[in-house]
């Protein structure tokens, strides 16, 4: 987070250079930060580990619906007559 405020100051202080003056840094800092901080953020680590998880999550459904209609596709086969 403190890459972004960075970043957000820097831009801030490219479109409005007198920015600096009005609102002292360490204000601005706080209070982006506090604003930041009761936002439901996540690092770019646990959005891609979670990512993984769901295109396993993902695989393993769909090989589980094939195996589903497999299963499916041997209980609707009649059964085989026997000539006795």
């Amino acid at each position: 987070m403190n890459d972004f405020a960075q970043r957000f100051f820097q831009d801030l202080k490219a479109q409005l250079p007198q920015a600096a003056q009005l609102l002292p840094k360490k204000e601005l800092q706080a209070a982006l930060q506090s604003s930041l901080n009761r936002l439901d953020l996540v690092t770019r680590e646990e959005f891609d580990a979670q990512s993984a998880v769901l295109q396993r999550t993902r695989q393993r459904l769909e090989a589980l619906e094939v195996e589903l209609a497999q299963l499916q596709a041997q209980l609707d086969r009649p059964a085989p007559e026997n000539d006795k």
